[in-house]
């Protein structure tokens, strides 16, 4: 007979658990416990094992073994139980926080698995082992190819043993849990669905957005906490609106923030309405900012941010930027852009008189 010992030492435990989970299959211990004879190894889910141990919390003694066949049983062992186990080819062990996770590598099929324990009492009354004291219980666990078959209760002699054994009578039979975790899984995914639904009505300022902008994000979504209204008269907007309104935005922004008539941003506002390419230096948006600021006719002005928490911002800085979202591909995002850095640049307080004057100058968004 081939045994290979896959490993000998300490595992640490929590709620007296361990787990081995084939595949990184998961399942609450009732779950596995359900419709058995034993309480201690629950394997009624498919490629998973819950492992019962005395101890609570700490660290317990742990040997895991596979064999080509069915090994003799060890006089020395208190508790034995016997349970069916299916490999997907990628099994584990795993403690309880899944920090250490031990290849058992068992290949794809069928295995009879057996589980040992002495000390099972005396590590229930011990209930934690803090590091550096001596083992309290010890466990080993046997894997060995075999067809599925009932689980066993082979060896029994603890109080604590003899607890866990009639726990599974306790518990509702696999298929009323797993009716009960299919309803379950049901009310956890309309949760997920209601919980998203509040998610975006708060994202996007107070109700859902539309098919349209939902796959937004950025600007859209600011603009939309200032004025929910615009942002979907903008969506439903034809394409050739939503540029108008972008051209107009930018150069709206820039004559309040007193740069229109500098001389060298003319040629980019003029590039702007003639949809061509952003002349030097806003050809490179940072050799443009920094000439702003360098520029002795540039007036330098202040706002407080449009949700009045900001202050002190430099109005030129913020309407700045609003020219780039004439090279935006998206023109709803385009427009978007451009009305949220001419808002920036408006302020606190006179960011509505924008969203007014654009509603005069275009009635489809709701003048």
């Amino acid at each position: 007979m081939t045994v290979r010992v896959v490993m000998s030492g300490d595992i640490r435990v929590h709620y007296a658990q361990f787990y081995v989970r084939s595949g990184y299959e998961f399942a609450d211990l009732e779950g596995c416990l359900a419709g058995q004879r034993n309480g201690l190894c629950g394997a009624a889910v498919s490629g998973a094992l819950h492992l019962v141990t005395g101890l609570h919390t700490g660290s317990v003694g742990l040997t895991v073994e596979t064999h080509d066949a069915e090994p003799p049983v060890g006089e020395e062992w208190e508790e034995v139980v016997e349970a069916p186990f299916r490999s997907d080819g990628d099994t584990v062990l795993a403690d309880w926080d899944s920090d250490v996770a031990v290849p058992l590598g068992l290949a794809a099929g069928d295995y009879r698995v057996r589980y040992c324990a002495v000390g099972m009492d005396e590590g229930h009354a011990h209930d934690t082992r803090m590091a550096g004291e001596p083992e309290v219980d010890r466990y080993l666990l046997q894997f060995w190819p075999a067809p599925p078959a009932p689980d066993e209760v082979i060896r029994q002699t603890s109080l604590h043993a003899a607890y866990w054994h009639s726990v599974p009578a306790t518990l509702p039979p696999p298929r009323d849990r797993a009716e009960i975790a299919e309803a379950d899984r049901r009310a956890r995914a309309q949760d997920a669905v209601l919980r998203q639904a509040a998610e975006e009505i708060e994202t996007w300022g107070g109700r859902m957005p539309s098919p349209r902008l939902r796959p937004l994000h950025g600007n859209v979504i600011s603009l939309a906490h200032l004025d929910r209204d615009l942002v979907d008269a903008l969506a439903e907007a034809d394409p050739a609106t939503q540029r108008r309104v972008t051209r107009w935005a930018i150069r709206r922004g820039y004559t309040e923030a007193g740069l229109a008539d500098i001389d060298w941003i003319v040629p980019a506002l003029a590039a702007v309405d003639s949809g061509e390419p952003l002349p030097p230096p806003f050809d490179d948006f940072n050799a443009a900012f920094g000439r702003m600021l360098s520029d002795d006719r540039v007036r330098h002005t202040t706002v407080t941010g449009p949700d009045g928490r900001t202050d002190n911002c430099l109005q030129q800085a913020m309407a700045l930027p609003a020219i780039l979202a004439g090279q935006q591909d998206d023109p709803l995002v385009a427009a978007a852009d451009a009305l949220w850095n001419t808002a920036v640049a408006f302020g606190h307080g006179r960011y509505p008189v924008l969203f007014d004057e654009v509603r005069a100058v275009f009635p489809t968004l709701g003048g």
